[in-house]
């Protein structure tokens, strides 16, 4: 029995319809709360046979602060990938994002250690890796520095890391993965595939910034290849293609007939965007479009490294930035009956 965490996100999505696809046994745990209509949607994407896909999962819904639950889930699993996170840019979600990713982890990887666990892999992200100087390539090697630049969603995976470590030097065999920014959709409100629905009304602005990028559909590929293999406690950063934040946009309008960004946000101008958005978030309540954290990435310029993984899986070809790009397009149009 495999089991699966964050079965609703945009990995776990993809997750479940390729283990159940391949015939895998599968359980997945969510939330009271959460909306699996995004997960039928993405089994939709993929096959025609979805309805009955979606019978070969057996849903449990579980805590992951409550560790007595995940005990009681995790009878008969040989094989976990937890794919639950939080993640926020806002300053009033530290405390909550701390608990869910790191405490979370904690409770499931002792867990596996309770219930003997074959093999455990866990979802991560290039937030937890620490930066390479300038010019070089951030690999999986890369130490990781405390610095008032790492935002708190980046502490709290590098300390869900600390507890994976932790719990492969008490005896659980466990893979590490390390997403770059990922590409997909799904749920189009939700991490990164909200871009898109950015990308459609039409951007004006665009950044300086360079970042990595990897399509989901890959991301689900290797996390299976990683558990299949024999390899185990070690991390691989998993990145198809280093872009700059203007080509991806641009890829993007172009795939979804919009004019280019044609207007250079720099560090003065995000700055002060952050600023109006936290003002607005006051007023209204909304959720702020831009955070002072997302404001700074999206300005770094940062190189990744996927040596170590290609030399693993040498015949493994990643889905170009662009590819992945325009078939996400066609994905939101899709949904928008275009």
């Amino acid at each position: 029995m495999i089991l699966v965490t964050g079965g609703t996100g945009l990995v776990g999505t993809h997750l479940l319809y390729d283990l159940v696809r391949s015939g895998k046994k599968v359980r997945a745990l969510k939330r009271n709360s959460s909306d699996v209509s995004h997960l039928k949607k993405v089994f939709s994407y993929y096959s025609n046979d979805s309805e009955n896909l979606l019978k070969n999962i057996e849903w449990i819904n579980a805590d992951l602060s409550d560790i007595f639950s995940l005990l009681e889930v995790m009878d008969g699993v040989t094989e976990v990938y937890h794919c639950a996170a939080m993640v926020s840019f806002e300053k009033k979600h530290e405390a909550e994002m701390m608990k869910v990713n790191i405490v979370g982890t904690a409770n499931m990887v002792n867990a596996a250690l309770e219930k003997g666990v074959k093999k455990f892999c866990h979802v991560s992200s290039i937030a937890a890796i620490g930066r390479a100087k300038k010019g070089e390539l951030t690999s999986e090697e890369t130490f990781w520095k405390s610095s008032p630049d790492n935002s708190n969603y980046s502490i709290s995976k590098y300390g869900a890391e600390r507890e994976v470590w932790r719990a492969a030097e008490e005896g659980l065999n466990c893979i590490i993965v390390n997403p770059s920014l990922i590409i997909g959709g799904g749920n189009w409100t939700q991490s990164s595939s909200n871009m898109f629905s950015s990308g459609y009304t039409g951007l004006k602005f665009y950044s300086s910034g360079v970042m990595g990028f990897v399509d989901v559909r890959d991301v689900s590929k290797l996390m299976i290849r990683l558990m299949e293999s024999n390899y185990s406690n070690q991390r691989y950063l998993l990145n198809a293609e280093n872009i700059s934040f203007k080509k991806y946009f641009e890829i993007m309008h172009l795939a979804f007939g919009k004019p280019l960004p044609s207007i250079k946000a720099g560090k003065f101008l995000s700055g002060f965007a952050w600023r109006a958005e936290k003002i607005k978030t006051m007023l209204t309540g909304m959720p702020p479009l831009i955070t002072k954290e997302t404001s700074r990435s999206a300005n770094s310029i940062s190189y990744f490294s996927n040596d170590k993984i290609l030399n693993v899986f040498p015949d493994f070809k990643f889905i170009s930035v662009e590819q992945s790009v325009k078939d996400t397009c066609n994905l939101y149009l899709k949904d928008l009956g275009k």
